[in-house]
């Protein structure tokens, strides 16, 4: 298939790029970029007026199948994930069966070639059923396709163990990301812990919980000299730590969701458990380091997180309800409402942490960039599109985020993986 995209402004991050220009792509790749290109017998999509970025990879996400296909399909998923701009998607492994061996990753490659609408890559789990007992066959699972490690939902509290992991994944070139939380701390919170859980009658989870992870999984990459690659950071101190690490040259890496810079523990208030997700929406003073810890480059990488339940779990009381917030749809909007148009981040910064980061951190060497002979995936975007959020308009299969009837301004106008449209609005 020939498509020439006509007109839009290419932003590009990977080479420094913010031109009005054209892209021609032909056989999944990028063949050329340039001013008035002119092509016979092709699909033109003019994008006049729009942003032309890499394509957006989310490198944490959940697709719940196998298991959980009553919450989240990779067929369903993989389309909301198209519509929220996402080219690529990383899935964990707390799935059931976990995806801890070769046939579980083979069985999520397989149907995800069938029935995804975006490039899946497996995220493997690090010990067995992410149970922190004993490693999984790290090495197998690379060889059948996973491109990271990680128990997300669970911290591998055994240090030894954690050692050995980032040991074996150096090995096998691979990367670890490590869900940063001391359950000794947390196990029975529901929401930040400070003032408001307190008024709410609320059992908190504080900062703590993650910051003392974080700390150990830093210390141990560094005794190493090893990469990881910390999920979802919540808190100012986790924010401080990462920055501290970074600036004495340890190999750390780490990912924010929308949730964490667009709402606040305030947002708990009427005990909706839409907004209940782990780590915690935190405080304003969170809220502020961690826009901070983006325009400094401190966190690498803008992740969803999406984490898909039924309408009948996120019914019932907060205490008791599962954490977790969808995201693919809502998640460019958000960041360009709170971050581009707010001045916290340039465009070619948020490309960045939404493209070429992901790319580079997961070296994914032919993604995350528009350079000649790159796969052709691409997000376009209207960055001053205003809209509302409608959760009954997702396409995702769960509707639980507690972003409907939000005004945002940026909106994804069309979604091209492999040279092929999988998205138009």
């Amino acid at each position: 298939m020939k498509l020439l995209i006509k007109n839009g402004t290419v932003i590009d991050p990977s080479q420094n790029m913010v031109e009005r220009t054209d892209i021609f792509i032909e056989n999944n790749k990028i063949c050329k970029l340039g001013k008035n290109i002119n092509e016979k017998d092709c699909k033109i999509l003019n994008a006049m007026g729009m942003i032309v970025s890499p394509g957006f990879i989310d490198m944490h996400a959940h697709l719940r199948e196998p298991g959980r296909e009553d919450a989240e399909t990779i067929a369903a998923g993989t389309t909301s994930a198209a519509k929220g701009g996402f080219t690529s998607v990383c899935c964990m492994p707390n799935t059931e069966p976990a995806i801890d061996n070769q046939s579980v990753v083979k069985f999520v490659l397989e149907k995800a070639k069938k029935e995804g609408k975006v490039n899946v890559f497996p995220i493997g789990a690090i010990t067995k059923a992410r149970k922190g007992a004993e490693l999984a066959e790290i090495g197998d699972m690379k060889d059948a396709g996973i491109v990271a490690v990680s128990d997300d939902g669970n911290w591998v509290e055994n240090a030894a163990l954690m050692r050995r992991a980032l040991e074996y994944s150096e090995m096998f070139n691979i990367l670890v990301i490590s869900h940063c939380e001391d359950r000794s701390l947390s196990e029975k919170g529901v929401m930040n812990e400070g003032y408001a859980s307190t008024v709410l009658g609320l059992e908190g989870i504080p900062r703590e919980s993650e910051e003392i992870a974080v700390f150990r999984d830093i210390s141990l990459a560094k005794m190493l000299n090893a990469g990881i690659h910390i999920a979802h950071v919540s808190s100012r101190g986790t924010v401080k730590l990462i920055r501290e690490a970074k600036s004495r040259k340890i190999k750390v890496s780490c990912e924010v969701t929308p949730n964490h810079f667009a709402l606040t523990e305030q947002a708990v208030k009427g005990y909706d458990a839409k907004t209940k997700v782990n780590p915690p929406l935190r405080s304003e003073d969170d809220i502020k380091a961690v826009k901070n810890g983006l325009a400094d480059g401190t966190i690498d990488v803008i992740a969803t997180d999406h984490a898909p339940h039924t309408v009948t779990e996120k019914e019932y009381e907060y205490n008791n309800a599962p954490f977790g917030i969808v995201g693919f749809e809502t998640a460019v909007g958000l960041a360009f409402t709170e971050l581009v148009h707010s001045g916290v981040l340039s465009l070619s910064q948020l490309i960045e942490k939404l493209s070429c980061n992901p790319a580079k951190i997961l070296g994914f060497e032919t993604k995350g960039t528009l350079k000649i002979g790159a796969d052709a995936d691409i997000t376009i975007i209207n960055e001053n599109k205003e809209w509302t959020v409608d959760i009954n308009k997702f396409l995702s299969k769960s509707k639980n985020s507690p972003y409907h009837n939000r005004k945002l301004k940026g909106k994804v106008i069309a979604t091209i993986v492999g040279g092929k449209i999988v998205c138009k609005d």
